[in-house]
């Protein structure tokens, strides 16, 4: 693409432009839209007219400041459906903006590249935020000193593989589940509460791709899992499903249930708050010794 032959079309006064969008979910699919009356292809994606879609003025600054803006859209079964958005399969979603040449499509220039942010919906339609790549930058950096861990279990600093079977546990539905509460016939031993506050994914059917952290695991043989927020698509008999154990990032959980104590990310011999107003005892020495008991 030429910018310098754009940039002589658009000096003309009488453009041939349009605008497409590009958004990539993280599953994977990708979806082309266009303002432009008729489908444009290029870079092996088709843009289609059929679904409407706006985008409020982009603002680009300098720097590291975070670009973001709005776009809205009418929500279609076959391309962006109510159901997709509720189950959170756009959240995250990479997204780009293009100026092109609808006569010539090598003529063109990117106008914003991010992310999806925040989507709402209304009556028949959906309004979403942008985010610039300058996003990821807008968090706190440091860290925290606590008692408990702060790595994320199998993260880069806990280092733990969970692909092992006595920590992942793959099981055929039964029967159909509201997206909250799953009823499983656990094959092997595990012990009551070993997937509380890991992961459950859903791996095929109406839901696959789709996942919840566990709030609760009771019993052994037959046991009930229950999430801390129901999934967002119909989950039926014979979905196939895979649980991971879960870590409540204490010390002993780390050492005993994963035998991974070498990369605790947690600090469990701090003080606590109440000994920086604590003072002198008479019933016992003070040594200055370990507070860890």
């Amino acid at each position: 693409m030429s910018s310098d032959a754009l940039t002589a079309h658009l000096q003309t006064g009488a453009t041939h432009t349009c605008h497409c969008w590009l958004i990539v979910r993280r599953d994977g699919r990708t979806l082309g839209f266009t303002d432009h009356d008729r489908p444009l292809q290029f870079d092996g994606v088709t843009y289609t007219p059929q679904n409407g879609l706006s985008a409020r003025a982009i603002a680009s600054t300098t720097g590291l400041s975070v670009n973001s803006t709005e776009a809205f859209g009418v929500l279609s079964d076959d391309a962006i459906a109510e159901g997709d958005i509720l189950a959170g399969r756009f959240d995250g979603a990479a997204v780009q903006i293009w100026l092109v040449c609808w006569d010539d499509v090598a003529l063109r220039q990117m106008l914003f590249r991010g992310t999806l942010g925040e989507i709402t919906r209304g009556a028949g339609g959906f309004e979403a935020e942008l985010h610039g790549l300058t996003e990821a930058l807008n968090q706190m950096q440091g860290r925290s000193y606590l008692k408990t861990c702060s790595a994320v279990l199998g993260d880069g600093r806990c280092t733990f593989a969970l692909n092992h079977a006595s920590y992942q546990l793959e099981y055929t539905l039964d029967g159909a589940s509201d997206g909250q509460v799953f009823d499983v016939a656990a094959r092997g031993t595990f012990n009551a509460g070993w997937f509380e506050n890991g992961t459950l994914r859903v791996l095929s059917g109406l839901a696959a791709g789709l996942q919840g952290v566990i709030k609760t695991d009771t019993g052994t043989a037959d046991r009930v899992l229950t999430l801390w927020a129901p999934l967002q698509a119909p989950i039926g008999a014979g979905d196939l499903i895979r649980m991971t154990a879960g870590c409540d990032k204490r010390p002993v959980t780390c050492r005993e249930k994963f035998g991974n104590f070498m990369n605790f990310q947690g600090f469990p011999d701090i003080p606590g708050d109440d000994w920086l107003v604590s003072v002198p005892r008479s019933d016992r020495a003070n040594t200055g010794g370990s507070l860890s008991r």
